[in-house]
């Protein structure tokens, strides 16, 4: 601590401290149960609040990180999710605070911050209603989707709309290309600025008397019951135990020597399992262990073994058919399944998609306890229970593991076995590893020195946990470990390709069965947790591609297999809700699923609607080869001669034409032909744009194709352009339901 920040900073704390013990006295025995003394404090740390939301994970560890590493360096981080608003008050709030969120879907906040964007983004809001903030911001995002980090912009915007100011830069950190290349720089950064902060919030604060004399007069809530309640609640957190020893920030802690880690022939070229000098030679810059926060017990006690998952509102619904959408000798193979939810009270619009909850791979499963040396116990029932000594703040027991589970389902329903390991699981797995090379190799891919080796050897290929383990073959982490590390096993989300019109009680979806082939660091090949297992799951009943459907009631029928379901409605990726209004739509390969369902949905408004007036259609579709992988096509020439869709524009990208004439290989081809329709349609008839489809290439190109198509129609630059689409989106006729 420098001198200026430190006298600062005791002057604010004592001061604080010392209103705050004369208020507890004044308070007595009403505020505390029976206390007629204060507790006296032995050390106050200065407290910063830490917010968060995240929707798959990512956000929540990173700000667990930042409150973990608080205690080195000094601090009390007050953690909170952004959606506990019981728990804050940023009104009233006097110390720095620090949010880390994520973005998901279409640029669109996670769940648990939809309530805390929509509160700030009230209109009757003052200016300055937020003068008194000072904060720093973490965003988090993907470049591959279009609205990169636009929750976490959202709200910075916002803030300093409000009158908020920054301590501290913001980072936005990009999942495209590795979220730790901006944050473990970020947090590194943060806790000077953290201080500083502290200094000039203290000063500023000394300087209005007004303050000082509202405190003094007990002038701190609106209610007596208010000022309790946050007075308990900041000395619970700045008051230490007497016994409790002081914990001074550590230095960058270094890798240990590798011992016995010589061979006598190098490896010329780097691998998962072996370096290169400089990196082999290089002291080493690793994360600090995470503290051990979970106790497992393995009971045996009686636990019916489960087949299927936690339901958390979802529904069991039988598939009652499954066709092949796709020659065998195409690339990718494309499965069509229809689930039966006439017995469910499930409604959906097209546009809409829903969650599949599947498990982990049953192979995977079994060499996983196999390698922890758990096989034989993997019926016992499992006990978790949070560590008495444990150092890591708001500690809690996974909520998405049910209290009474078998071994076998917690590593079946519960945990992401396939996730990429983060660095600092990679730090844990360390101490669990006895080969002294081995050790070596983890401290160098969990280091900043070896960054770009954890990026071409872990992460772009995206190993897991077991490729790590076959790797390591001295690395035996407890089971506790992957409770305390392993991400909770993420439902996967598909687009509903079916009407309601047109299937009463029937929902279709499309999705291509993900293969991963093997790589040197993976030598297994392996598919798509969901898709592999489904693909398996109606293979008994799959129709192969041309073949009409059996009967269904036929004494041969195999039994129906049935899947956990969870609707998730769209907000914005719906037909336009005046039909005379046009819309062109762009779906290359599975893409195309809602587009069958706008389209099978607006047939029926138009037989049943014959005086009204309906907009034209447009649908871009791609693919490799018309013959192999030319998903409905029968489905969507039908459409045509209908009307139903006026323009059908196909294009096929490994398909050799004989014709003199070009053929445009892609749909931001096609685009680009038809710019002067498209642009009519968006920005003369006030028409819609949707997009479905790969995030990394196609959205983005057909993006810039966009931009281009309105440049060159409005005669403006790319920058101007860009702006225009802007608009589109915040209007809602530019939409996109996309993934990486």
């Amino acid at each position: 601590m420098g001198p200026v920040w430190t006298v600062a900073w005791l002057k604010s704390v004592l001061y604080n401290v010392t209103q705050r013990m004369n208020w507890w006295c004044r308070a007595g025995s009403s505020v505390v149960g029976g206390f007629s003394s204060p507790v006296m404090p032995c050390e106050v740390k200065p407290r910063f609040l830490l917010l968060y939301s995240s929707q798959r994970g990512q956000a929540k560890s990173i700000a667990e990180e930042i409150c973990d590493q608080s205690v080195e360096h000094g601090f009390v981080a007050d953690i909170c999710c952004l959606s506990q608003g019981d728990r804050y008050n940023l009104e009233r709030e006097t110390a720095p605070v620090v949010v880390v969120v994520s973005t998901t879907g279409d640029g669109d906040p996670p769940d648990t911050a939809i309530k805390f964007v929509k509160g700030i983004k009230t209109k009757t809001l003052p200016n300055g209603h937020f003068a008194h903030l000072r904060y720093a911001l973490l965003a988090l995002g993907d470049t591959n989707y279009t609205n990169f980090c636009n929750c976490g912009k959202t709200i910075d915007s916002r803030l300093q709309e409000l009158g908020a100011k920054h301590f501290y830069a913001t980072g936005h950190a990009d999942d495209g290309v590795g979220l730790e290349l901006v944050v473990d720089p970020w947090i590194e950064g943060l806790w000077e600025a953290i201080k500083k902060a502290l200094a000039d919030m203290s000063a500023s604060n000394q300087e209005r008397p007004e303050h000082a004399t509202a405190v003094q007069n007990g002038e701190l809530g609106s209610s007596h019951k208010d000022n309790t309640e946050a007075t308990v609640k900041d000395l619970k957190i700045q008051l230490l135990r007497v016994n409790e020893k002081d914990q001074s920030p550590e230095t960058p802690r270094t890798a240990p020597e590798r011992e016995g880690a010589g061979s006598s022939s190098a490896p010329l070229e780097p691998s998962l399992t072996h370096s290169l000098p400089p990196l082999s030679e290089s002291t080493l810059n690793v994360p600090a262990l995470p503290p051990p926060y979970i106790d497992i017990k393995l009971l045996d006690i009686a636990t019916e073994q489960n087949n299927d998952p936690p339901s958390n509102g979802s529904f069991q619904v039988h598939i009652s058919k499954a066709a092949q959408l796709t020659r065998e000798d195409a690339v990718k193979r494309a499965l069509l399944l229809e689930l039966d939810i006439s017995e469910q009270q499930i409604s959906y619009q097209p546009g809409d998609s829903f969650d599949v909850l599947c498990p982990n791979n049953e192979d995977e499963v079994e060499e996983l306890l196999q390698r922890l040396g758990l096989e034989e116990q993997k019926n016992l029932t499992v006990q978790l229970q949070l560590r008495t000594d444990t150092k890591k703040k708001a500690a809690q027991i996974p909520s998405y593991i049910p209290e009474s589970t078998t071994l076998q389902d917690l590593l079946t329903w519960c945990l992401e076995i396939r996730s990429v390991p983060k660095k600092a699981f990679l730090r844990a797995l360390v101490d669990c590893t006895t080969d002294a090379a081995e050790r070596r190799r983890l401290q160098e891919l969990c280091s900043k020195q070896g960054s770009a080796d954890y990026n071409r050897f872990i992460r772009d290929p995206s190993l897991c946990l077991l490729d790590l383990l076959r790797a390591f073959a001295s690395c035996s982490p407890p089971l506790s470990l992957l409770v305390e590390h392993l991400p909770r096993l993420q439902p996967r989300s598909y687009s509903a390709a079916s009407s309601s019109l047109c299937h009463p009680g029937k929902l279709h979806f499309v999705f291509n069965v993900v293969e991963f082939p093997a790589c040197l660091e993976r030598p297994v090949a392996r598919r798509g947790v969901c898709t592999g297992w489904l693909s398996d799951l109606v293979s008994p009943l799959l129709q192969p591609q041309g073949t009409s459907e059996g009967p269904p009631g036929s004494a041969n029928a195999p039994s129906l297999p049935k899947v956990f379901v969870s609707p998730r409605p769209s907000t914005a990726f719906h037909l336009p809700s005046d039909p005379a209004v046009p819309f062109i739509m762009v779906g290359p390969g599975t893409g195309v699923a809602p587009f069958i369902g706008f389209l099978q949905h607006r047939e029926k408004q138009r037989q049943e609607n014959l005086d009204s007036v309906f907009g034209e259609t447009w649908l871009f579709f791609g693919c490799r080869h018309k013959d192999r992988e030319f998903l409905f096509r029968e489905e969507l020439e039908g459409f045509v001669a209908s009307g139903t869709l006026t323009h059908l524009k196909v294009c096929f990208s490994r398909d050799r034409l004989d014709n003199a004439k070009p053929e445009p290989k892609y749909v931001q081809d096609n685009l680009l032909l038809h710019s002067q329709h498209v642009a009519n349609i968006l920005l003369k008839q006030g028409g819609c744009f949707y997009v479905c489809g790969d995030a990394k290439n196609m959205a983005k190109d057909v993006n810039d194709a966009l931009t281009e198509i309105v440049g060159k129609e409005l005669q403006v630059d790319k920058l101007e352009a860009m702006k225009t689409l802007a608009g589109l989106r915040e209007e809602r006729r530019y939409l996109q339901d996309i993934w990486s």
